[in-house]
């Protein structure tokens, strides 16, 4: 196994040869433009499934049909290769309380309802539970290729390494929209959470250091790429769940440095020597965290509107 992850690399190159228009320019995204950034995002998504259509690909065509669609809300859109999207739900410039979820792998634009299906039952529970007065928003953020489950660079920290600027960079980006155009004082700044899912985890962990969020959950997590919470460098609160059917928790928690390549990473998050907050995520398995009625979206919930006295623990 480590063998082939240092030196059989899977590209999925394959998956570049579907067509597609570069993204839309569109000068940095503001609250006043924010409209206008939603809007070229599914015009760009309507030309990318008209070009798979024409090269033959139904099944992409299809998806990026979907993200066309008016109700759609897009801070950024690139449909070729494997794609990339971010996609709000929400008030995003007026949120008070701003989830963003970092997935795992396997998640690209021909799996993203997958991906946008554990971000509405989220924004669902936090506009329901939210207090009065209270705006919330969620980010579906795939912002990075994800590796494949089966691959050899799901084993490593490769793909993390390459996300962990963009999602820093994303996150500078969503402070400067929030700021509302400078009528919110720096104690009305939202607050930001980052749900980082399996692989994503690794993403966060790579990112986390510097990084201006004020949560940083960790759910099915195969690790981080450090030891400690403390070796993350951040001044998060860092939260760390399993559930009791998660297949996660079979994966041996190993870090080896081979040829210049990390493979494997490192300690356990549900570990005490670890150093996270442990909450309980019931019995799911490892697509289950954002089920409605779940102990985990309830906990993820809290831990968004910074309701953390509430947060459940097994």
């Amino acid at each position: 196994m480590i063998t082939g992850a240092v030196v059989l690399p899977l590209s999925g190159a394959a998956r570049a040869e579907i067509p597609a228009p570069s993204p839309a320019a569109l000068p940095p995204v503001t609250a006043a433009t924010l409209e206008e950034t939603y809007e070229a995002n599914r015009a760009n998504a309507a030309e990318a499934s008209r070009m798979a259509a024409e090269y033959g690909d139904r099944e992409r065509a299809a998806a990026d049909r979907e993200m066309a669609d008016p109700s759609r809300r897009f801070l950024s859109f690139d449909g070729r290769g494997f794609g990339l999207a971010t996609e709000v739900f929400g008030d995003l410039a007026h949120a008070d309380r701003i989830a963003v979820l970092v997935p795992g792998s396997d998640t690209s634009i021909d799996t993203y309802d997958r991906f946008r299906d554990t971000a509405r039952p989220l924004h669902q529970r936090l506009t329901r539970e939210a207090p009065r007065g209270t705006r919330t928003a969620v980010v579906a953020w795939l912002g990075y290729q994800t590796p494949g489950t089966v691959s050899t660079t799901v084993t490593t920290t490769t793909r993390a390494e390459k996300a962990a600027p963009e999602l820093r960079a994303f996150i500078r980006q969503l402070r400067a929209l929030t700021a509302d155009e400078g009528t919110r004082t720096p104690e009305q700044r939202p607050r930001i959470s980052l749900l980082c899912h399996s692989y994503g985890s690794v993403v966060c962990g790579r990112a986390a250091s510097g990084l201006d969020v004020d949560d940083i959950a960790l759910i099915g997590s195969p690790g981080t790429g450090v030891d400690t919470a403390a070796a993350l460098h951040t001044r998060a609160r860092v939260w760390a769940a399993r559930g009791g059917d998660d297949w996660v928790a079979e994966v041996p928690h190993i870090r080896i440095d081979v040829l210049g390549t990390t493979v494997g990473f490192g300690t356990d998050p549900m570990s005490p020597s670890f150093g996270a907050r442990v909450f309980a995520a019931g019995d799911g398995g490892h697509s289950d965290y954002f089920r409605p009625g779940s102990p985990s979206l309830a906990n993820l919930t809290r831990i968004v509107l910074g309701e953390t006295s509430e947060v459940t623990h097994d």
